[in-house]
């Protein structure tokens, strides 16, 4: 195997044994990147210099015996989290140049874990819909998805075994469905925000792309941590743990709101899919409530990003890809009782979903409308994953399904808050037990 598509767990026990080195292995991944970047265009900074020199650092610390539990592994970072010794410019003409004078939390974690800070990502103009130069990895003429467009398709195409993006709609698990890799959305709270470009205080959610639920769930135990500069955090004990299951999950099929905005192959992939499972499965949908969820989701997010975003809207709209400033202007129509009703509808689709999980462990649901589209003006429709992040529940997207035109489909598996541990059990059960679209 080319060292490059060694999964972060497997990297580090070749390291640990002498097998491996960091420089090793980050070279491999920079040979890979210069290899593809051109076809694939998923990094806006790469250092090759700064990222050896961190390499030759963690092969240090091993010797002297202070390896962190990600030490050595490249790592890539959305473009609108802040890095200290790299620029951080959200995607945007109007933050060309901006170099950030501290790391945000999450890098700072990263670091001392330590992990090599591989490059800044492609993100979407401050991680809203007008997207970056990014192409499919598995078809150049497809969307990435967005807004993390470079974090998942530098993981799918083998650049590095773990990258962080972030979810406001879709942008972490519908990006992981159409590049064919594990993207996990926590549970709203459970990693910092601290030094990450805003878009929503109410939405907004770090996440983690790898190849394997357990890089996931090794880059959780690493990132979950309270922070007193987020003041949204929560805490939850062992969240990055990922055991294998005792028993089978009990698990229920959903076909949820936006299930007519599906394609017919993805449609009957994960009809197909929840009816192989047998047992383990049963089908409902969610309660009357849920009718509601794509409208208040687009409400809040609409208005929220005017209160993040008008500071650049009214200094330079020109400045601006057009779709971000409809975006914008989009919100400015939003009223202060509609953006207030809309979270009250939330919080009635919270309590619903409690119940919902009673004496089930997750619900399975689509991950994305289908495969990749061919359209590289827009990242794809994000209406299966936003009503999930207004929940603020732990969802992932699972590489498990394969579209008609051989392109990967994800699955999204949605636990109750806080049982993120238990997310991470079920996805490395059904990684187990289905096998990947490959």
């Amino acid at each position: 195997m080319d060292i490059c598509r060694l999964s972060a767990e497997a990297a580090l026990a070749r390291m640990e044994t002498g097998d491996l080195t960091a420089r090793d292995l980050v070279q491999a991944c920079l040979d890979r990147i210069a290899d593809r970047e051109d076809a694939v265009g998923a990094w806006t900074f790469l250092d090759p210099d700064l990222a050896l020199s961190q390499a030759d650092a963690a092969d240090q610390r091993r010797r002297d015996g202070q390896a962190g539990p990600l030490n050595g592994i490249p790592v890539g970072i959305k473009d609108i989290i802040d890095t200290a010794d790299q620029p951080t410019e959200n995607g945007s003409r109007l933050c060309a140049g901006r170099r950030p004078d501290r790391d945000a939390t999450l890098v700072t974690l990263l670091r001392e874990a330590g992990a090599v800070i591989m490059g800044k990502c492609v993100t979407t103009e401050f991680a809203l819909s007008a997207p970056g130069k990014t192409r499919n990895p598995h078809d150049p003429a497809r969307t990435p998805g967005g807004s993390s467009s470079g974090s998942a398709a530098a993981v799918g195409d083998f650049m590095v075994p773990l990258a962080i993006g972030s979810q406001t709609g879709g942008s972490m698990l519908r990006p992981a469905s159409f590049n064919g890799v594990y993207g996990l959305k926590p549970t709203f709270g459970t990693i910092s925000r601290a030094g990450m470009s805003p878009l929503s205080r109410r939405l907004d959610h770090p996440g983690i792309f790898a190849r394997t639920p357990e890089d996931v769930a090794l880059a959780a135990r690493v990132l979950m941590r309270r922070d007193p500069a987020d003041k949204d955090m929560r805490g939850h004990a062992g969240l990055g743990e990922a055991d294998p299951l005792t028993a089978a999950p009990r698990l229920m099929f959903v076909r949820g709101p936006a299930w007519d905005r599906g394609e017919a192959d993805m449609q009957r992939a994960i009809e197909d899919l929840a009816r192989g499972l047998g047992d383990v499965v049963q089908e409902a949908e969610l309660p009357p409530v849920f009718d509601a969820a794509l409208a208040c989701h687009g409400m809040v997010m609409n208005g929220s990003v005017v209160q993040a975003l008008g500071p650049y809207y009214d200094r330079d709209r020109a400045g601006l890809d057009p779709i971000t400033a409809d975006r914008i202007e989009r919100g400015l129509t939003v009223t202060s009782r509609e953006y207030l009703d809309a979270l009250y509808q939330a919080e009635a689709m919270q309590d619903a979903l409690a119940g919902v999980f009673d004496g089930i462990d997750a619900i399975l649901t689509p991950a994305a409308p289908g495969q990749a589209p061919r359209d590289l003006s827009r990242t794809g429709d994000a209406s299966f994953n936003g009503y999930w992040t207004l929940m603020g529940a732990p969802a992932a997207s699972l590489p498990l399904l394969k579209g008609a035109d051989g392109m990967p489909i994800g699955v999204q598996v949605v636990c109750p808050w806080g049982e993120d541990a238990k997310l991470l059990r079920i996805c490395r059960w059904l990684s187990d037990k289905v096998g990947e679209w490959r």
